[in-house]
């Protein structure tokens, strides 16, 4: 009986335990003595923002999805505009797509964001997404981006950020391939996949903060 009790006090402490950590997890960002800037970054998932609570919260930029593909995130403008009106600078996300051209994405993505002199500079991001299995050669896919961003940079007349995922990276190599300032991700620990040292670091997929009613994912710029 005893031995019962006893794993009842341990399951009890690991229960415990684990919902503090996740707790701390949901509020964790970066010290803003390392990382002075810090901000968020958004698509039509995390549903309406309250853009005025999250610059109060702490948040100094938003990076906000505008195009996929050829397709057009349904939150953009929304959230363009109330980056805005709180004083929060912003920049635009276009999501690569393996399975449309590279002109077609270009167009889109420069049709779809407003040129605007403040604005900080766009980033493309790149991963494997679910419903597109197109898988090109390294040569082919390089290709393919540096049209996109030769298109995309006459446009905004700005270097593209490339956002690159861990496994992106490792299948194609994209950042030695390509000289951009690069974006890396890494819940809690900084990231050091990429050839180049990162510029930006989504820190956590997860945050909880005022403005957004779902976790939101975290970012900072390195000094």
């Amino acid at each position: 009986m005893a031995r019962v009790r006893w794993w009842a006090v341990l399951a009890a402490i690991t229960v415990v335990f684990a919902g503090t950590l996740y707790l701390y997890a949901l509020n964790w960002r970066p010290s803003d003595a390392d990382y002075d800037l810090q901000g968020i970054d958004v698509s039509a998932a995390n549903g309406s923002i309250d853009w005025a609570a999250v610059q109060a919260a702490g948040a100094k930029f938003g990076y906000i999805a505008a195009t996929s593909g050829t397709d057009r995130d349904a939150a953009f403008e929304d959230n363009w505009r109330g980056a805005a009106a709180a004083g929060m600078r912003r920049g635009a996300v276009h999501v690569w797509s393996l399975c449309r051209g590279a002109d077609e994405q270009a167009n889109n993505f420069n049709t779809t964001v407003p040129k605007d002199p403040a604005a900080l500079p766009s980033a493309v991001s790149l991963d494997f997404a679910a419903g597109c299995d197109t898988r090109p050669d390294r040569e082919t896919l390089v290709a393919a981006l540096s049209r996109y961003l030769a298109v995309v940079e006459a446009n905004t007349r700005r270097p593209v950020i490339l956002f690159v995922s861990r496994a992106f990276d490792s299948r194609y190599h994209i950042t030695e391939a390509i000289d951009r300032p690069v974006w890396s991700a890494q819940n809690f620990f900084a990231p050091d996949y990429a050839a180049r040292p990162w510029r930006m670091w989504r820190a956590s997929d997860m945050r909880r903060i005022d403005g957004v009613s779902e976790p939101v994912n975290w970012d900072v710029v390195a000094k």
